[in-house]
């Protein structure tokens, strides 16, 4: 079964450090690029940050430059999403999804999405 599995979300107070991972199975994760997503509530979804296949090449929204780092493990078929310097902002459902090239992402197609995991940013 070919499914993405998102997890390390949960409660952080302002300023802390949470490590997303998106876990592939049934597929080889580098065989694509994984975007990562947010939607908070009322709002619509936000493209996050990317990595592509083969090269790696990173991309990281305005919002979230600098605190914010992406990376891949292949031999864990995994993609990680470290957040630090936390804000309230940040507040959202995140996902992960796979693309094959930059224009699929830009055009929003995307073959495979993962359930979410929430992150809540409060003291």
């Amino acid at each position: 079964q070919v499914q993405l599995v998102e997890s390390g979300g949960g409660l952080v107070q302002p300023g802390g450090s949470l490590r997303l991972s998106c876990a592939a199975s049934g597929f080889t994760l580098d065989s694509y690029g994984i975007g990562w997503f947010r939607q908070a509530p009322g709002k619509e979804r936000e493209g996050v940050s990317y990595i592509s296949r083969r090269i790696s090449t990173t991309y990281y929204a305005d919002s979230v430059k600098g605190r914010f780092t992406i990376s891949r493990d292949n031999a864990k078929n995994t993609v990680y999403l470290q957040m630090n310097s936390l804000k309230s902002e940040d507040t959202a459902v995140y996902y992960c999804a796979t693309f094959y090239a930059y224009g699929d992402y830009v055009r929003g197609r995307f073959q495979t999405w993962g359930q979410g995991t929430q992150v809540t940013v409060s003291s």
